[in-house]
């Protein structure tokens, strides 16, 4: 029976725990401070009837201070700093309330990051004041939003050129996705290139998201190259989709690291190469293969499909045999590892939850908007990661198993 792996605690966000995320979480949380901050300012403003220091005005009150108070917001409390202020009645004064910081405090999930995903959809800061109108009830001021995105955007820009060199990675995985996006007035699929690493304490984590164009050795090779530059390591595996020009970026760059083709990506392979009557079988005895429980059924089980379907369909066989050895590197680590390395998967569970996020819009504005949403549903904490399976054995070295045998 084996030991139960100790549950872990769900991290605030994606990247809480990493040496670079630290400012980044603060720049974040302090734009979302800022931003309801200037909103209470502009609506006290509104109910004064003067800007704040401005003199020879009639006013219909006056400030007192400010006071802290606490909201609790998808990226953590905040202590906001909220201005006080004595209102004129006829014969009396009242102290100010503020209408829109209970709405906002309804709202905070939804609110925090709702200047930014305006803007990463394609709007322009009039279409992002229009838009929350309703929401602020008309107290959004443009530069407010200009300043918040700005913010927004200094932190994509240092996200993309922080230092690696501090994280231990241990495994690479590599894969792109097709978005559609505007370009040159026209609907154009772009591929993000997407670099997922895995720490020594197994825990995922995304390295880059690249807008490259394509999927070719040059783009990828441009890839890896960033990736080095900022530190990255050697890593002990990379796991890949079998792309040709993926792999030719990795012989490249590294050709002694052990690769891991994906297994999902073969099985495709496989199908593509046979009619469609025998797809069930061919799947059926394919996952049989991969999925048994010891390296030895393994490799007898590839001996007789190869055996068989060079004789019943030789497409098939010479399929399985083009991927060669790398197919089955995952034999080399121990059996707990084998389900987290035999595929791309955490990578197409990120993409997949990336495009139900984006569905309900035909295409993205440009295809820096495309990433940097990606980044966005990342450091915000509206996509998370988990470790991977097998994650106590990592530190394990593999074995020289000889797959041909």
């Amino acid at each position: 029976m084996t030991e139960a792996t100790p549950a872990l605690p769900s991290p605030p966000s994606l990247f809480a725990g990493s040496d670079w995320f630290d400012p980044l979480e603060e720049a974040v949380r302090s734009q979302v401070r800022s931003f309801i901050e200037e909103l209470l300012e502009e609506e006290l403003e509104a109910a004064l009837g003067r800007e704040r220091y401005q003199r020879g005005a009639s006013s219909k009150g006056r400030r007192h201070g400010h006071r802290p108070r606490q909201l609790v917001t998808t990226f953590g409390p905040l202590t906001l700093t909220v201005p006080r202020a004595r209102l004129r009645a006829e014969t009396s004064e009242r102290e100010w309330q503020s209408n829109l910081l209970p709405a906002y405090k309804r709202l905070s999930h939804r609110a925090a990051a709702l200047i930014a995903q305006a803007y990463l959809a394609g709007m322009n800061t009039r279409r992002v004041r229009r838009a929350l109108a309703t929401l602020f009830e008309g107290r959004v001021g443009k530069d407010v939003v200009s300043r918040a995105w700005q913010r927004t955007k200094s932190a994509w820009e240092a996200w993309q050129k922080r230092d690696l060199a501090g994280d231990d990675i241990v495994r690479l995985i590599l894969d792109g996705t097709v978005v559609k996006v505007r370009l040159d007035r026209k609907v154009t699929a772009i591929s993000l290139l997407i670099a997922l690493g895995v720490r020594r304490d197994g825990q995922k984590v995304v390295l880059a998201i690249k807008n490259m164009g394509g999927e070719t050795e040059a783009a990828w090779r441009a890839v890896l190259d960033d990736l080095t530059s900022r530190g990255l390591a050697k890593p002990e595996l990379v796991i890949v989709d079998g792309g040709k020009g993926l792999e030719a970026a990795l012989a490249s760059l590294w050709d002694d690291v052990p690769v891991q083709r994906c297994t999902v990506h073969k099985e495709r392979n496989l199908l593509a190469h046979a009619p469609k009557h025998l797809h069930d079988e061919i799947k059926a005895e394919f996952n049989d293969m991969v999925h048994a429980k010891a390296a030895a059924d393994v490799l007898s089980r590839r001996k007789v499909f190869l055996a068989k379907w060079r004789l019943r369909c030789p497409p098939v066989a010479q399929s399985l045999e083009e991927a060669g050895l790398r197919l089955f590197t995952f034999l080399r680590y121990p059996p707990e590892q084998w389900r987290s390395l035999r595929t791309t998967n955490a990578i197409e569970r990120l993409h997949e939850e990336f495009k139900r996020r984006i569905k309900t819009q035909c295409l993205l504005p440009c295809p820096e908007t495309a990433a940097m949403l990606f980044w966005a549903l990342l450091a915000s904490g509206q996509i998370t990661l988990r470790r991977v399976d097998g994650w106590p054995t990592l530190e394990r070295a593999s074995t020289d198993l000889d797959l041909a045998a």
